[in-house]
């Protein structure tokens, strides 16, 4: 895989390439070098390891043989980020395709005993593992170890991969100059630069920040002038209220002094009346006594009254019921009179309706004698009957005939109906295709309209768009169908001839102007080519149909896809086949293979007879979501068909059989007439006899229900009787009753009388205790008033008194203070004089509008955060001046060193243009010398005597230009490099031959140098005849199916091998 001249030593801390031609010894590794770069499963690499030389490397290889691989195991494997690279965002797409890990090891020069870092890159997650010789390690440890050696994989001045040569010339002044900092300037001055960056913005800071505190300070000044008037204003206003508030502490002590003098005065008169209500108590108590008495004589008589009302209430009561049962038994005899009198015309009825029933059997008796014999009727009615038998077993027969016959009629409709529906779905979807055909090619659409209305024009069959013609089995797998035929083909009109084609196109293209595609079937078809091979043999490979059995199409449709997409030879898999596809490609040899989610298309070189694949993503149907079967529609349709002419033909025959059952209906009618007029003539005299019969029986019964009259009243006169013998004794009880209940009575008078004689006893006694009650309820209503008005100013005074001490801010315990009772003493001692201070005083405070208590707190928080603000203005004055003088310090420092730096770089790099008749210039720009983030490094070159200089840029310079002044840039850097090695990727690309030839020759020089880092150069071609130096190292990458591997490679067996051939040449000579 790559050789790089004989195998390198590595004994102390050295490493050498192929041997010089004098036999020197190659020159010492730097601190920091790359002696060893080891990849395994990288890129194109299964397993590879470079030994690169001290000085110049020259790393020489055909377009895509692994050259820019090295680059990027050097910077992935020196801790360097995939997007530096710019070829992949991830790290795990830098592992060889159909691997899991790849590694990289990269050994650096280091006495006494080199560094190894490895990394072991993961695809599954895009992580890494990181060792340092052989130990674990992180990732920060790593990038600790490259800083300490300088090494700078990120700085387009040591590391310049070939994905990212253009953007050297993009670099801006200021990014140029860090890079430059970074890759040849000492550690110092970088540092000075990043601190006089951070100096100057804190200065800014500083100065943005004084100038807007003086600001505020000025404007603090003139607030708080405006603040004393307010001040002084509140003071006086202050002492308003505080008088105010200490006339409002004094009042409710006045008031309170008020109330408990009225509460004095009202107790003495409460005790007053207290004693007055006694005295009258005490007259009133003997007429009270006798009162009660008369009360107790009245509640005896009442108690006495009552027990005599409730006897006299039950006799009353059993009276009541006596009365009662007479009147029931009074009632039971006028119900016996009235049954007897019901009997007797019940009798008479009787007679009455015998009478009639003789003189109606008479008369029938009459009517049957005078009526002749009946004729002989049966065999007219038997022979209707018979007629009637036979068009009874008609009817019954169609009507059986018109139940099936509906029966069959509804079976079609429902199968009518299920076939209308289904077809209603299928045009549903033909309807959604046809409109996603006219959304998306509106010419098609118009064409499609024209020719369904115009079919009759062509002598074959012309068929629709293959996107309307074209039904997937299942669409799941429209994808592959659509990915498969190109979207022209998709909306192209199919033609069996193409005569009908041409007739076609010149109607539509050439007269209507509409843009549509259209094909010609192939004359032979191709609908029923076989595979070259069955799909079972395909199935272990997780493939389960070729694309042509996914769909249906008509048969010159399915021809052309046939002979022009080959859709009987691709086969379609699934995810299985996604996972072993390699192992697929290997081994099938199909050309095209589609899995679950890709298309595969695989092509053989003519030339070196390598297989290589491509493969995309599956776009999603667009047009096959639905799918139509046009052989299930058009069995539907035939079916509809044949169900339409069925039910025309049972309607006719429905019609027939109504006509024949109508006729029978009337025939039946006729014959049921006939028989009825027959029957009724032979069965009068019959009727006759029979009813004649009957009135006999009737006229027996009612001879049998004859009632005995005369027994009936006897029967009712002995009821009546006992009845009346019932009364008689409740009678007696009533007349015992009644003398029971006379003594009560006169005892109820008795006892009204007496209740009378009590009753006027006590109101005399209560007139005379009337008045001494009166006097005595207006002194208990007085004493009542008294107590109540006692209770109420007690509780004001209670209340008073703790509002006075609340006013106070005094505790119910705490004695009243001296200095209250001193400001007390200054001021009025009665409400209205109180009152009348108080509104003065109210109305003087109110003139002063506008104040509060912050007025004051506002002024004293002004005056101290002016104090403070102050303070901290001349802090950061201070602070400003010490950063001031810092920054003249470090920028005397830093501009010494730079310009002493771009003064070399200058130097060198004039010197290159010189040497190739150009003129080139390195200087210090700066648009702002106080603003340190817009210095930078501007590059000037003229590369045509009759041009002046120009600055490179990435549009002025041509891309050779730009090439060749990279180029000489980082040449001028490499012997004031103090960085380990620099690697440029193919930057001679753009070079015409003559500027390559001094620029590689310069390149040799300096990178060859004595102590001069090491220095990658690739390159994937050379000019003839160049210069070369022993110090160099040259790296041939090969790569081809017939490469030896790279364990096989044996330099010294070649070399000896080359020797021997040249002994054999020049003995021959």
């Amino acid at each position: 895989m790559a050789a790089a001249g004989e195998e390198p030593a590595r004994e102390n801390g050295s490493a050498g390439g192929r041997a010089a031609k004098g036999g020197k010894t190659p020159a010492p590794f730097v601190l920091g070098s790359v002696v060893r770069i080891f990849m395994k499963n990288f890129l194109i690499y299964d397993a590879c390891e470079v030994y690169p030389g001290p000085n110049l490397n020259l790393v020489i290889g055909a377009n895509g043989t692994g050259k820019s691989s090295i680059v990027c195991a050097i910077c992935l494997g020196l801790a360097g980020k995939p997007s530096f690279i710019g070829r992949a965002d991830k790290v795990g797409l830098f592992v060889k395709q159909g691997c899991t890990r790849g590694l990289v090891e990269i050994e650096l020069f280091k006495p006494p005993g080199n560094v190894v870092i490895t990394r072991e890159i993961q695809v599954a997650n895009n992580t890494s593992l990181w060792f340092i010789n052989g130990k674990p390690s992180t990732l920060k440890a790593v990038e600790e170890h490259i800083a300490a050696l300088n090494i700078q994989v990120d700085n387009l001045c040591h590391f310049l991969p070939q994905d990212r040569v253009g953007e050297f010339a993009k670099l801006s002044k200021t990014e140029l100059l860090e890079a430059t900092e970074k890759s040849i300037g000492s550690r110092e001055m970088y540092q000075l630069h990043c601190e006089l960056k951070s100096f100057r913005e804190r200065e800014r800071e500083l100065e943005h920040l004084c100038r807007e505190k003086t600001n505020s300070l000025e404007k603090m000044k003139q607030r708080i002038e405006r603040y004393k008037q307010d001040v002084e204003r509140y003071l006086k206003h202050k002492s308003h209220i505080d008088l105010i508030e200490m006339l409002e502490r004094k009042r409710p002590w006045v008031e309170y002094e008020n109330v408990r003098m009225q509460y004095a005065e009202v107790k003495q008169s409460r005790n007053k009346a207290k004693k007055d209500l006694e005295i009258l108590k005490e007259k009133q108590f003997p007429r009270a006594k006798k009162i009660e008495e008369a009360e107790q004589n009245l509640n005896s008589l009442d108690i006495k009254t009552r027990d005599n009302t409730t006897k006299i209430t039950e006799i009353s009561q059993k009276i009541k019921q006596k009365q009662d049962a007479l009147e029931m038994k009074a009632k039971k005899i006028e119900e016996i009179k009235q049954a007897l009198r019901m009997k007797k015309d019940e009798e008479m009825d009787r007679q009455s309706k015998i009478c009639k029933t003789q003189e109606m059997i008479e008369a029938w008796k009459n009517e049957l004698n005078t009526m002749a014999v009946c004729e002989n009727l049966q065999p007219q009615i038997d022979a209707v009957n018979n007629e009637l038998k036979k068009i009874q077993e008609e009817r019954t027969n169609i009507d059986n005939d018109i139940s099936d016959l509906r029966a069959e009629k509804r079976n079609q409709e429902r199968e009518q109906k299920r076939i209308i529906d289904h077809l209603g779905q299928l045009n549903n979807i033909m309807k959604m295709k046809e409109e996603n055909l006219k959304g998306r090619f509106p010419d098609t659409y118009s064409a499609l309209m024209w020719l369904r209305k115009n079919k009759d024009k062509f002598k074959k069959n012309v068929y629709e768009p293959m996107m309307l013609e074209i039904n997937p089995r299942d669409s799941r797998h429209a994808k592959y169908v659509e990915n498969h035929i190109s979207s022209d083909d998709m909306r192209a009109f199919v033609f069996e001839s193409q005569e009908d084609m041409e007739v076609f196109l010149v109607e539509i293209r050439d007269n209507q102007k509409l843009r549509v595609n259209s094909v010609c079937a192939p004359a032979e078809s191709c609908a029923e080519n076989l595979p070259s091979r069955p799909i079972e043999e395909l199935h272990q490979y997780g493939f389960f149909s070729y694309l042509r059995e996914l769909f249906d199409a008509p048969r010159p449709v399915m021809s052309y896809l046939c002979y022009q997409y080959r859709v009987h030879e691709v086969p379609v898999g699934t995810e299985k086949t996604r996972d072993m596809i390699e192992r697929v490609i290997r081994e099938t040899k199909i050309k095209q293979i589609y899995t679950a989610e890709e298309r595969y298309i695989i092509k053989v070189s003519a030339y070196t007879n390598l297989t290589f694949s491509t493969n995309t993503f599956l776009r999603a149907a667009q047009f096959l979501s639905g799918s139509v079967d046009t052989d299930e529609r058009r069995q539907l349709e035939n079916q509809q068909q044949d169900i339409n002419n069925m039910l025309k033909s049972l309607d006719m025959r429905l019609t027939t059989l109504f006509e024949r059952q109508k006729h029978l209906e009337h025939r039946d009618n006729e014959l049921r007439q006939q028989k009825k007029e027959l029957l009724e003539r032979g069965n009068r005299r019959r009727q006759l006899e029979s009813k004649i019969i009957l009135k006999y029986d009737s006229l027996r019964q009612l001879e049998q229900d004859a009632i005995d009259l005369e027994k009936e009243s006897q029967l009712a006169n002995l009821k009546i009787k006992e009845i009346n013998k019932q009364k008689a004794e409740l009678v007696t009880e009533f007349m015992h009753l009644t003398k029971g209940i006379i003594p009560l009575s006169i005892l109820k008078g008795v006892l009204t009388l007496q209740r009378s004689k009590v009753m006027a006893e006590k109101t005399r006694l209560e007139s005379e205790y009337k008045p001494g009650t009166v006097q005595l309820k207006a002194a208990e209503q007085w004493f009542q008033v008294l107590d109540d008005k006692k209770q109420v100013l007690y509780e004001n005074c209670k209340e008073l008194l703790k509002q006075a001490r609340h006013i106070c801010k005094l505790s119910p315990d705490q004695d009243f203070p001296k200095e209250l009772q001193n400001s007390f003493q200054a001021l009025p001692n009665t409400l209205e004089e109180i009152d009348a201070l108080l509104n003065e005083e109210k109305t003087r405070a109110s003139c002063f509008t506008g104040l509060n208590a912050s007025v004051v707190e506002e002024y004293n928080k002004q005056t101290q955060e002016i104090q403070q603000l102050m303070e901290y203005l001349e802090e950061k004055k201070n602070e400003l001046n010490n950063y001031r003088q810092n920054i003249s310090q470090v920028k005397e420092r830093w501009l010494n060193l730079l310009k002493d730096m771009i003064e070399q770089i200058n130097a060198k790099f004039s010197k290159f243009f010189s040497s190739m008749q150009c003129v080139g210039e390195v200087d210090l720009h700066a648009e702002n010398e106080e603003e340190y983030d817009t210095y930078g490094i501007r590059i000037r070159v003229k590369f045509h005597s009759g041009t002046k200089l120009h600055e490179l840029t990435p549009y002025h310079q041509s891309g050779g230009e730009k090439s060749v002044s990279t180029m000489l840039y980082l040449m001028a850097l490499q012997e004031l490099n103090r960085c380990p090695f620099r690697v440029v990727d193919e930057i001679n690309q753009g070079m015409d031959p003559v500027n390559e030839r001094r620029v590689f020759q310069m390149v040799v020089e300096t990178a060859c140098k004595k102590r001069s880092s090491q220095y990658f150069l690739i390159t994937p071609k050379l000019l003839w005849n160049l210069s070369y130096n022993d110090k160099m190292t040259v790296l041939f990458i090969y790569s081809g199916p017939f490469m030896m591997e790279a364990e096989e490679w044996n330099t010294k067996y070649f070399m000896k091998r080359r020797r021997r051939l040249s002994r054999m040449d020049e003995q021959c000579i």
